[in-house]
């Protein structure tokens, strides 16, 4: 990991992507402002995973087991700058990612009689596939 971890430059991540954070020293202590914006996941004692869940910016504080600060930095998640299309109906908006091919993509923000049905389909493929992992035949 670059030196100034701790302070400097926001840590910029794009929403529902991952990215490896290097300590300098294993982490102990571990605090995201706002984990509904980002969250953080211990790799090893030295890696840390930050993931971008929705948009917006909070903040990360790691410290070791001293209690010294390793990283204090503002976490802004965005959205890609590439491969999505936003079509508005009037007041209503639908996203659409289109990399090759156009398909619904689930962005906060968009109609609910276009999100929702899309965000209860994503929880329904998620739960078959937790079974398939967990070795249950759905319906079970």
């Amino acid at each position: 990991m670059p030196p100034g971890l701790a302070a400097g430059r926001d840590i910029e991540v794009l929403i529902d992507q991952a990215m490896m954070l290097r300590l300098e020293r294993p982490a102990a202590e571990i605090v995201v402002g706002n984990p509904s914006i980002a969250d953080v996941s211990v790799q090893s004692g030295d890696t840390l995973v930050l993931t971008g869940k929705s948009f917006g910016e909070t903040n990360l504080i790691v410290m070791d087991t001293h209690g010294e600060l390793l990283v204090n930095r503002r976490v802004v998640v965005q959205e890609p700058d590439r491969g999505f299309v936003t079509v508005f109906r009037g007041v209503k908006r639908e996203t659409l990612h289109c990399s090759p091919n156009c398909e619904a993509q689930l962005v906060i923000g968009d109609t609910p009689t276009y999100f929702d049905p899309l965000a209860k389909a994503i929880q329904t493929k998620q739960r078959i596939g937790q079974s398939s992992a967990e070795g249950q035949v759905s319906g079970e």
